[in-house]
């Protein structure tokens, strides 16, 4: 997920004339440069592109990037990147160079009370303690609750804890990075037959993807505003 913008990519770099992929003595190489429309993801830590070539740019392999008239340029290994952003290009380059801290990524805000179910992080608790109430236990009216799904046995929770969720909370799920007991596919179907909505996607640690879920506006009460109130006790007897 993340932001997806549909765009023009410009790749410029060195392509090989023979026939193996790495160069070697006496072989050549030439300057080449691709144009392609397709769409451009800006993922929690890789800049990906799908188009008639693809791209996927680690952060940490950029070694330079600008933002001029409505481009970013990206240089990485053996290739420069131009991606056609117009208005985003300022906001893309600032969300590469200056990332937000996790706490941030995963809507985190002060005062907000958040609750962890089967995930053991002291690292992680103490952060959300400096932010947040961690709550003891699972209570009612959760602002963010993180379950943490190292297996698919583990999904078979979400239809529960969605209930100990504010309306407008989230819960988080924490699953294994590139593990056969649990695939993306398969958190995202079991959220959705919890009748949940999936909408966002952070890297939560080098092992772990965190993968948000909501209560989708339908199924969420009214909310109640002073004026309502007011005029509901004028009318009463």
């Amino acid at each position: 997920m993340g932001d997806q913008v549909r765009c023009t990519v410009r790749l410029e770099g060195r392509e090989s004339s023979g026939e193996s992929s790495r160069e070697s003595v006496g072989e050549s190489s030439r300057e080449s440069v691709r144009e392609s429309e397709g769409n451009a993801h800006l993922e929690t830590e890789t800049l990906v592109f799908r188009g008639g070539f693809r791209l996927a740019i680690p952060f940490k392999e950029i070694s330079a990037i600008s933002a001029s008239d409505g481009w970013m340029s990206v240089t990485f290994p053996g290739a420069v990147a131009s991606f056609e952003l117009g208005a985003k290009a300022p906001k893309w380059l600032k969300a590469i160079t200056q990332p937000k801290p996790l706490i941030d990524k995963l809507g985190v805000k002060p005062g907000m009370r958040v609750a962890l179910v089967d995930v053991d992080d002291d690292g992680f608790r103490a952060q959300l303690a400096q932010r947040a109430e961690v709550a003891e236990g699972l209570p009612q009216d959760c602002d963010l609750i993180f379950v943490g799904a190292p297996e698919r046995a583990a999904l078979a929770k979400l239809t529960a804890l969605q209930h100990h969720l504010k309306p407008d909370g989230a819960l988080w799920v924490l699953r294994p990075k590139g593990n056969p007991d649990i695939t993306e596919m398969e958190v995202l179907d079991a959220g959705r037959a919890a009748g949940l909505v999936d909408t966002k996607v952070v890297a939560f640690s080098a092992a772990l993807t965190a993968e948000k879920f909501v209560i989708p506006v339908a199924r969420r009460p009214p909310a109640r505003t002073e004026g309502s109130s007011a005029r509901r006790r004028a009318l009463d007897p």
